[in-house]
């Protein structure tokens, strides 16, 4: 089975309202699945994570070979240069994002991933659609969901921001 997936994330404010999207393409069934959703508060580099999780985490056959796309070089630099696995040992301390992080690893495991950096904005159809979808869940007000890991993380600083 041949999995490619385009990835985005985006925020309207760093933080601020934000959303995921991911494109799955089944190359040999030419099946196309597109995944969106929305939070109240969060960042960018959180949502480029979320939808790279959740696009490991909808593959039903264990291990599923995937080439997964995306425009963030936090996550792909991470994963690709290995930096996230030396966080681990170090139990991500002073790292941002250890929940996704540790959440992203479980997943990763279970596949055989291969991630791919392409220049965001650059034209590439599934790259805009991917931007597209994650804008418009961002911008969805009425289903936006809580970021628990972020709003946890961070509650200090949001009930300062609030008032």
């Amino acid at each position: 089975m041949a999995i490619i997936a385009y990835t985005d994330g985006s925020s309207l404010g760093n933080p601020g309202p934000g959303g995921y999207a991911a494109i799955l393409l089944d190359t040999e069934k030419k099946l196309k699945r597109e995944l969106s959703e929305g939070f109240r508060l969060t960042t960018n580099n959180r949502m480029e994570l979320l939808a790279v999780i959740v696009t490991l985490e909808k593959l039903r056959f264990l291990p599923t070979e995937i080439t997964i796309y995306t425009d963030s070089k936090y996550v792909h630099d991470a994963v690709e240069k290995k930096w996230v696995f030396g966080w681990e040992k170090k139990g991500f301390k002073g790292k941002k994002n250890p929940d996704l992080w540790i959440r992203f690893l479980k997943t990763y495991r279970e596949h055989k991933v291969s991630l791919k950096w392409l220049k965001g904005h650059a034209g590439d159809p599934m790259n805009e659609r991917a931007d597209e979808l994650a804008v418009a869940a961002a911008n969805d007000t009425s289903g936006l969901k809580i970021d628990e890991g972020y709003e946890s993380q961070n509650e200090d600083e949001n009930l300062f921001n609030q008032q």
